[in-house]
């Protein structure tokens, strides 16, 4: 077993145009301030990173390293969350995800693709020259609009879906291997993979590729119902990184798990800031420890009643409270035999 890192902080949800939100040395100093140990950075924000630059410059990556260094807080992974998505986008949805893009791809789902797909390569490079492991991103969705089979869903839709999923996924994952990065898909509502079965059916569309693994987000499956605990069970070996996110599911007899089309605060199933909602996290991180689970708990606050600022200070202290200081020896050293492999023979009647 293996000690759980952390705690980190994804900064998508804090970074802004006032300080110290607007640059990377300022908001790495404020999470220090609030005891964060590391930094997930959305690669996408230019006021935090320039993912080109880091993609083509050693130096540029260690200055990145150096003002984190200096700040008191490690990188724990980069982010291409906005661009997986555009990796494959259902037409439905061309007009929404328009923003997720610069406005030269605008109206043009062809270019939007093509850029997304680039966006991932230079992410690819990017995490190899600042020496990281991991890398986060969504697998985008074609098929999602047909996710409730009424009318009856055509023969062989979804698997034409998943088909081209995995046909441009692969080239992308393949460039990861070659960079010696694990790409983790978070499993999440909206996206293709938004399950177990569907990230099975994508894996073995992809040949069980060594890179198509998994972000651990339960907060996902409360929202859905999903034995967030059992999952682990299921898929700990593909599990290489942990946003710790919290989330409720209350049903009443007008809504459930779909909490008719109401906004956040009013839904069944709503995000919580971290210690708020239903998420067991004493149990998650037992079996994280357990299964020898030793990248870093990042918090991902996302809650449609407490203030960022209180959910950040509550965060750090909630995960380091959390993390397990796994055993060096067994709790019943003190009463061991100490006996050979003869005496054990004898014991079970063998001579």
């Amino acid at each position: 077993m293996r000690t759980i890192k952390g705690p980190a902080i994804f900064l998508a949800q804090f970074a802004g145009d006032a300080a110290p939100y607007n640059s990377l040395s300022a908001i790495a100093r404020w999470a220090a301030g609030h005891g964060y140990e590391g930094v997930q950075i959305p690669s996408w924000d230019a006021r935090l990173f320039d993912l080109a630059r880091a993609a083509e410059s050693r130096d540029y990556c260690d200055e990145v390293r150096g003002t984190l260094a200096e700040a008191g807080v490690a990188l724990t992974e980069l982010s291409t969350h906005l661009q997986g998505q555009l990796v494959a986008v259902h037409p439905a949805y061309d007009i929404a995800f328009d923003g997720f893009a610069p406005p030269a791809v605008h109206g043009n789902p062809a270019a939007r693709q093509e850029w997304a797909v680039n966006q991932l390569m230079l992410a690819a490079r990017a995490s190899r020259n600042l020496g990281l492991t991991a890398h986060a991103t969504f697998s985008g969705a074609l098929a999602w609009p047909f996710v409730y089979p009424w009318p009856q869903r055509p023969a062989g839709l979804v698997e034409t879906a998943f088909d081209e999923l995995a046909r441009r996924w692969r080239p992308i994952l393949d460039a990861f291997d070659d960079a010696g990065v694990d790409l983790c898909y978070e499993i999440h509502p909206g996206e293709d993979l938004h399950d177990g079965v569907t990230y099975e059916m994508f894996l073995e569309r992809v040949g069980n590729h060594a890179r198509a693994n998994l972000l651990y987000d339960p907060s996902h499956f409360v929202l859905q119902q999903l034995d967030y605990l059992d999952y682990i069970d299921i898929y700990h070996q593909r599990i290489r990184m942990f946003h710790a996110k919290d989330a409720e599911f209350n049903p009443t007899g007008r809504q459930g798990v779909y909490s008719g089309f109401q906004p956040w605060a009013n839904r069944a199933g709503r995000f919580r800031s971290l210690g708020d909602g239903q998420v067991d996290f004493g149990a998650i991180f037992s079996k994280l420890s357990q299964y020898g689970f030793d990248g870093w708990a990042v918090l991902e606050w996302e809650c449609c009643i407490k203030d960022s600022e209180q959910g950040a200070a509550e965060g750090a202290p909630f995960i380091a409270n959390h993390i397990i200081q796994v055993a060096g020896r067994a709790f019943d050293d003190f009463a061991a035999s100490g006996v050979d492999l003869a005496t054990n023979r004898k014991l079970l009647g063998l001579g």
